[in-house]
């Protein structure tokens, strides 16, 4: 059972995945004034992290080369010589085949310059486009094809004051950062939580009792204090080391930016609830996960050596043996690390170790605090119970995401609200004392943190009753299956029916479009089928959106059940556009006639209805994160530049009005 139970662990930890693809190179254009006739054309690249760019001109068998196409608009304009790039890096890489080649790139930034000449004077606008590969040592993304307008009208003399080149210099250098502010970001919010786990998993009885005895050990073999201090410190930089290394060795294995999350992968969910009902059921005391023991025992004969090494084989000693407890933190933190992809897991790890090693750390510096610690007892065991509820509450929530993506309807909404009711219920009742658990100690009396953390459960079970009749508990959005997969999508004992006449909704149903549908409780009307969507939207005279989602997009449920439910949102998406909602998670197969071969994957066949719309969207509007809003016309062009998920409602209803807006002009 142990090899199984760390084989599983091993299996959260090595769990790749596809990703949302994102764009990791923004393209921003200018123009530079030379004479009354020539400029210079000016494509900026800035590019993310840890990917790169691609020369003009790279070796027979690599990847597709940068390259830039200029509109002469039929003959208005000259190109004059070949388009300029920047020095650039060459390395060599094995991504375009086994012998490997060296290839020119470009990272952070780089700045492509055409100089052309006006033949008419007429000309304001230059079009052009450029098509290029992004990738990182490890993997790249389907090639893209970007448009780049250059405006003539705000073209910058080269001769421009030293004042202005600073200026220019500065708003570059600014743009730049401004790239990777939102995955710094992400990257701070990771170690935030990280940390807060590390904290969890300290309190926990296989780490806690462990500080004053380590503490007190060097402190006594040292020959001085200051040498105990140093040492101990030592001890807490190691624990680090240690769990710093695991997230570097997930970020080796699988790739910088290769690690992503499957969402919307059904045996990734099924499988990953079989494993934290495992974790659960061993941190209500059912049994232990620990690793072979000859594993502690050969690692504490390393400790006995004494010196650094001695101190680092300690350390590794203490997260062997704590394993039962730090285990399954770690590797659900692995996990949900691993699927933001880049150097998250190494941040993650960061942040979890620093939490274990600070108390270490302190209370050799300053021993007299070890008086004032907590003595160990029945509540380490508490907090290792009351991780395990909620280790078994999230763990529903993959096994809907299996669900909804397979439309099974299993587990609807009402039956996921009643099974995390049972769960904090439960979580509650134990808080009181009410129900004890294996390894628990006799209650004399309930301290006040206990009554209070109990109360506050309590209180939260009691806010998610109402949901079993329809309520639609904003404040946990984004875990339920959403309102309209349930049982009584209107609430228990209540139904209504909704018709469509001359483009608006009024009671009834006979009226309802070929190809539609209404999503409960509000009664949007909504298309699954693009073709009928966009016929429908013709007769009625009204503007197409597009919402590109997923059965298993959290942040969709967020957008449906926070900003759609705003009145005068809905009122847009009720009367004054056709909603067509392109499920990428959509397993159902094809039509016959409908496989064809992907254009993203050449050699591959689209089989579900869901790979048509990814591909879709990734092709036509290059994005594929969901969820993803587009307003388009009749002849399927955009009106409005689409948009990605908007919590802020105000902005979110100013984007739908200003495309309805413009789609009547």
């Amino acid at each position: 059972m142990k090899k199984i139970l760390a084989f599983l662990l091993c299996f959260i930890v090595g769990f790749s995945a596809m990703s949302q693809i994102h764009n990791p190179i923004e393209w921003k254009t200018s123009v530079e004034k030379i004479s009354e006739t020539n400029y210079n054309l000016v494509s900026t690249a800035i590019i993310q992290g840890s990917w790169h760019l691609y020369a003009q001109e790279v070796p027979s068998g690599g990847p597709i080369p940068t390259t830039f196409t200029y509109d002469d608009d039929g003959g208005k304009i000259k190109i004059v010589g070949n388009t300029t790039e920047p020095k650039g890096e060459v390395k060599f890489t094995t991504l375009f085949g086994e012998e490997g080649m060296n290839i020119k790139s470009f990272a952070q930034k780089a700045v492509f310059k055409q100089e052309i000449e006006l033949v008419d004077a007429s000309v304001k606008q230059i079009n052009a486009f450029v098509e290029f590969i992004a990738c990182t040592d490890e993997m790249c993304l389907p090639p893209k094809e970007i448009d780049l307008v250059f405006d003539l009208s705000k073209a910058i003399a080269i001769k421009a004051s030293a004042d202005k080149t600073k200026e220019t210099k500065t708003t570059d250098v600014a743009a730049s950062k401004g790239s990777e502010k939102e995955e710094k970001k992400g990257l701070l919010g990771i170690f935030f939580i990280a940390f807060l786990s590390g904290f969890a998993a300290l309190l926990t009885p296989c780490v806690f009792p462990m500080i004053p005895m380590t503490v007190s050990f060097f402190t006594k073999q040292s020959k001085s204090k200051s040498q105990g201090i140093r040492n101990a410190i030592i001890y807490g930089l190691c624990i680090v080391v240690i769990y710093v290394l695991l997230g570097s060795g997930v970020t080796f294995i699988f790739g910088a930016s290769a690690l992503n999350a499957l969402s919307t992968n059904i045996w990734f969910n099924i499988i990953f609830f079989l494993i934290l009902v495992i974790f659960a059921v061993s941190f209500l005391g059912a049994f232990e996960i620990t690793l072979p023991s000859s594993w502690a025992t050969k690692v504490d004969s390393q400790a006995d050596k004494g010196g650094l090494i001695g101190i680092f084989f300690m350390a590794l000693a203490l997260a062997i043996v704590s394993f039962s407890c730090t285990g399954p933190i770690v590797g659900t933190l692995l996990v949900e690390a691993a699927s933001k992809g880049g150097t998250a897991p190494i941040v993650g790890m960061l942040g979890f170790s620093s939490a274990i090693a600070l108390p270490f750390a302190l209370f050799a510096a300053f021993p007299g605090w070890l008086n004032s610690l907590p003595k160990s007892g029945g509540w380490l065991n508490t907090v290792k119970v009351v991780l395990g509820f909620l280790e078994l509450a999230l763990a529903f929530k993959f096994l809907s995401n299996a669900d909804l993506v397979l439309q099974l309807h299993f587990l609807e909404r009402e039956v996921f609200v009643a099974i995390w009711i049972a769960i904090f219920g439960a979580l509650a009742f134990y808080l009181f004392g009410k129900i004890q658990l294996p390894h628990d100690s006799p209650i004399t009396h309930i301290s006040v943190g206990r009554l209070s953390l109990g109360l506050i459960v309590l209180s939260f079970t009691i806010y998610m009753v109402p949901g079993l009749w329809g309520a639609p508990l904003n404040l946990i959005s984004a875990f339920p299956p959403p309102q309209h997969y349930s049982e009584s999508p209107y609430g228990v004992g209540f139904t209504k029916q909704v018709v469509v006449s001359s483009g608006n909704q009024e009671n009834g149903h006979e009226n309802l479009p070929e190809g539609a549908h209404l999503m409960p409780p509000h009664d949007i009307m909504s298309f699954h089928d693009y073709d009928k969507g966009l016929a429908y939207a013709k007769k009625v005279g009204k503007p197409v959106m597009l919402d590109f989602t997923g059965h298993a997009c959290v942040n969709c449920r967020k957008m449906e059940q926070n900003v759609w439910v705003k009145p005068k949102v809905l009122d847009v998406l009720k009367n004054k556009v056709v909603l067509i909602s392109l499920y990428v998670d959509d397993k159902r197969p094809l039509e016959e006639d409908e496989v064809v071969e992907s254009k993203l994957n050449p050699g591959k066949k689209l089989k579900y209805i869901g790979q048509k719309w990814s591909e879709m969207q990734t092709i036509k509007y290059r994005a594929n994160s969901q969820p993803f809003y587009v307003l388009m016309n009749h002849d399927e062009s955009n009106i409005i530049d689409p948009i990605a998920y908007t919590p802020d409602v105000d902005e979110y209803y100013n984007w739908l009005e200003s495309g309805v807006t413009s789609f009547k002009k």
